[in-house]
């Protein structure tokens, strides 16, 4: 599954495009509701701050991140796992801040939102983060046996978090494919960069792209039912439906 920089390059500018296209369109066309030009404005604060600021940043540094990671005394696995929670939580604190920004907004906290809760412990400890988990975990297996490369792990755990957008807030999110792709693939992506060379993994094949594509998302339906299991009575939204 080899690509040239070019592609990749052409590909990501293109999604980025689309992006910028759609969430400027949208974003101006809500301008008549303010609950949703509210949600929507949150968004692209989601956008402007984790995409464009934090995926500049990890770009640009993140050579010298992978030199840094590859001398912590620790098997690459946990470091891979352990970074990912991490880039995940602050991907969350970015959500979180934008639904307590409400009233910056022009609505009352509650009444728009982009996080199930104002709550940032509650929203990574029951509804978020921690259905991420299995997600990493599995990556860390898959990347152990076969050696995909950052672009490949950025693209198709991005695909995994619009499939799980799209399950669990309705197939309308299916339009927002470039933001979903941008938003999770860039909790994985650095950690995927960091990586060593070579460990032990093998080329991967077209089948094993569908493969990594669809094993993470299996094995989170149990631990989502668990997590579900472990508290019963925790509501999936803490908010009440939008209101004008």
């Amino acid at each position: 599954m080899r690509i040239n920089s070019t592609l990749k390059t052409v590909s990501l500018v293109l999604l980025g495009l689309y992006l910028i296209l759609t969430t400027t369109l949208v974003f101006f066309l809500t301008r008549a509701d303010r609950i949703v030009h509210a949600v929507v404005s949150m968004g692209t604060g989601l956008i402007l701050v984790w995409v464009c600021l934090c995926g500049s940043l990890m770009y640009l540094f993140r050579d010298r991140l992978k030199a840094w990671i590859l001398r912590i005394r620790m098997p690459w696995a946990i470091k891979f796992v352990l970074f990912c929670i991490l880039l995940a939580m602050v991907e969350e604190a970015v959500t979180t801040t934008m639904t307590n920004l409400a009233p910056v907004f022009g609505v009352r906290v509650g009444q728009a939102y982009i996080t199930a809760s104002a709550n940032y412990l509650d929203v990574i400890l029951h509804h978020s983060v921690i259905v991420f988990i299995p997600w990493f975990l599995a990556w860390a297996w898959i990347l152990k046996c076969y050696s995909f490369s950052p672009y490949w792990v950025f693209l198709l755990f991005g695909l995994n978090g619009l499939l799980a957008e799209s399950l669990t807030f309705g197939q309308q999110h299916l339009s927002e494919f470039a933001m979903w792709i941008f938003v999770y693939g860039l909790m994985i992506y650095l950690p995927a960069y960091t990586l060593p060379e070579p460990r032990g993994s093998r080329p991967p094949k077209v089948w094993h792209a569908l493969f990594a594509f669809v094993i993470p998302f299996l094995i989170s339906i149990p631990w989502a039912i668990f997590i579900h299991w472990l508290s019963p009575d925790h509501p999936n939204i803490h908010f009440p439906p939008f209101q004008p």
